[in-house]
């Protein structure tokens, strides 16, 4: 690995309660650990120390130390680190990060290319999607979403997708929390979002207008992986009043396309279907509530 700068500046340290039985170095390293690993995306040595307010030389010898037993990875091309294969052991669910941008890079720039918008890539994390890659529109309104940020399953059209072709069990105990709310459009009742997820199961995307930003149209749709697992989900953002009827049909149809190709190249085989519980006749919903 390259070694870090002799010295940075100075920073207040990363906050450790002070406790006689807390072990410091170890706490500092879980701390640096649990930056890496909440990141979503890779992180450079000034991105930790800058983060947790360590000094370079501190936090460069935690990575090291974390990459040696294998939690952290480091790609040495690009000087950066991730989340390490320990990790993730027994994390079926999981979907490995670098493999996933590779299959999913090409698809998001020809639908960039095509409609001059937002295309998003995202993952779930517990009761969040986290944004693992994104394309912007070079047009003057767009979202204000940023790469390694997290936002509510409930709020977004990437976690509708999601959320709609989870298995009942994992599912219910994001449903029994509480949602949270981004917008006064956002849904937060879980009959009404359970009425939207069968909708969006059904016709295989999800729309939401407004709710996570407001203003912002989304569509998004699942990546499956083997089983029919959702591990990701496609969206494609734009300012309500440039997603004219004939503009939302065209990127429904090209993200659905994309996101079941991309589905394949993970290694799901067969026709993107709903979990049995959630599967059940209900009420449609409106385009603009899903």
């Amino acid at each position: 690995m390259q070694r870090p700068p002799s010295s940075s500046p100075a920073r207040p340290a990363v906050h450790i309660p002070d406790d006689p039985y807390i072990v410091q170095p170890v706490a500092k390293a879980l701390a640096v650990l649990a930056y890496v690993e909440d990141a979503g995306q890779d992180v450079g040595l000034s991105d930790v120390a800058r983060a947790l307010g360590l000094p370079k030389t501190s936090a460069f010898r935690y990575l090291y130390t974390l990459a040696a037993a294998g939690f952290v990875g480091y790609g040495s091309s690009r000087d950066r680190y991730r989340a390490g294969p320990r990790l993730h052991r027994g994390r079926e669910n999981e979907v490995d990060l670098a493999r996933l941008r590779e299959v999913a890079l090409p698809a998001m720039s020809t639908l960039r290319a095509r409609f001059n918008e937002a295309v998003n890539l995202g993952v779930p994390d517990r009761d969040r999607i986290v944004y693992v890659e994104i394309i912007e529109s070079s047009r003057a309104l767009r979202m204000q979403a940023r790469i390694g940020e997290r936002h509510p399953l409930n709020s977004t059209s990437l976690g509708k997708a999601i959320l709609a072709f989870m298995s009942e069990d994992e599912r219910a105990p994001l449903l029994a929390a509480p949602l949270k709310a981004m917008t006064a459009r956002t849904t937060i009742d879980p009959l009404q979002l359970r009425r939207q997820l069968r909708e969006i199961a059904r016709r295989g995307y999800a729309i939401e207008t407004g709710e996570n930003e407001e203003g912002l149209m989304c569509i998004g749709a699942p990546i499956l992986a083997r089983g029919g697992r959702p591990v990701a989900a496609l969206s494609l953002s734009a300012p309500e009043a440039r997603m004219t009827r004939a503009t939302r049909l065209d990127a429904i149809a090209a993200l659905r396309n994309a996101a079941v190709g991309l589905s394949r190249r993970l290694g799901f085989r067969g026709t993107p279907a709903a979990p049995a519980a959630m599967a059940s006749p209900g009420r449609g919903v409106r385009d603009a509530g899903a």
